[in-house]
């Protein structure tokens, strides 16, 4: 996904399962275990700070965090949507 993203495809990831299957660690992890997310997250930014700056290469990144729960979607990077 990551390597596509690079070439200049959109990518997207998602998790599909019923309650309790483990998307959420899937995808988020938990202390100590970090899931897919973080680690893509990681991956992006080490290989953007990689590329030297007279590549002369600029980067675009936009991101979505969604949750379709009961036929809802939910924004979870949207303040307003934070549990606790």
């Amino acid at each position: 996904i990551l390597q596509a993203a690079f070439e200049g495809y959109n990518a997207c990831m998602f998790a599909y399962g019923q309650t309790g299957s483990g998307k959420t660690f899937t995808m988020m992890g938990y202390p100590g275990e970090v899931g897919i997310i973080p680690r893509i997250c990681e991956s992006l930014f080490s290989h953007t700070d990689d590329c030297s700056p007279e590549e002369n290469i600029t980067f675009k990144v936009e991101i979505s965090y969604l949750e379709i729960y009961n036929e809802r979607v939910r924004d979870l990077l949207h303040k307003s949507n934070k549990k606790g």
